[in-house]
């Protein structure tokens, strides 16, 4: 007895393909969706250390990090900075600097959230610091003449950095923040070697989008 196997007919395999097609590009959309919920969140976080910074100033004039006056505030490890207009330290230099003392004197007053002077993290799990220049302000010459000084992409004045932006982000970020190119402008990049760099390389790179290369994206305040 002959027994008939029945297969799909056309119209099903299309109605399966239709539908496997609505799932991918249903997952393609929410990925989209997700980075570019990173980017607006990157951005938020660089502009909104901008304005806690500028509403301290207004407030104490002084700046966050700098201000000979934050003792006012007695929580321990807290310290008092030289008050001489500049942020010293580079921008991972921890506790002991006043660029990690710029994060304990802002979340003292009430300007960012979080406790003490650890850096605080942006959306994709970077660090975020600010430095003034190479980050060498007022270091003596003999000091300078030894070490050298940690280079900085073309900024002299202070600036944010946040790093390990991936990168679609970093383009996406400088793009919207400045003018697209990592290596003019108000927004600069480096290419990472590492996860948070502890400094940061002499020049400014170009975007290259591979999918795998990491930048510390910096924004002169």
């Amino acid at each position: 007895m002959n027994v008939r196997q029945r297969g799909f007919t056309l119209v099903e395999i299309a109605i399966v393909l239709v539908i496997i097609g609505l799932l991918l590009g249903g997952i393609l959309k929410g990925q989209e969706m997700i980075t570019q919920a990173k980017i607006k969140n990157v951005i938020a976080d660089m502009s909104g250390v901008s304005a806690a910074m500028y509403g301290y100033q207004d407030r104490y004039k002084a700046l966050p990090g700098d201000d000979k006056g934050a003792t006012r505030w007695t929580t321990a490890g807290i310290l008092a900075g030289d008050g001489d207009g500049i942020i010293e330290g580079t921008y991972l230099a921890g506790a002991a600097s006043e660029a990690g003392q710029f994060w304990f004197h802002l979340r003292s007053a009430g300007f960012v959230s979080g406790t003490g002077a650890d850096n605080p993290f942006n959306a994709v799990s970077g660090k975020m610091g600010v430095q003034t220049g190479d980050g060498t302000a007022n270091t003596p010459a003999a000091v300078l003449a030894t070490v050298g000084p940690p280079a900085v992409p073309g900024f002299t004045g202070l600036m944010l950095c946040s790093a390990n932006l991936p990168d679609k982000i970093a383009i996406s970020v400088d793009s919207q923040m400045d003018d697209g190119n990592g290596k003019t402008g108000s927004v600069r990049t480096q290419k990472q070697a590492a996860p948070n760099p502890a400094t940061i390389a002499a020049a400014a790179d170009a975007y290259s989008e591979d999918g795998v290369s990491s930048y510390v994206v910096c924004r002169q305040m």
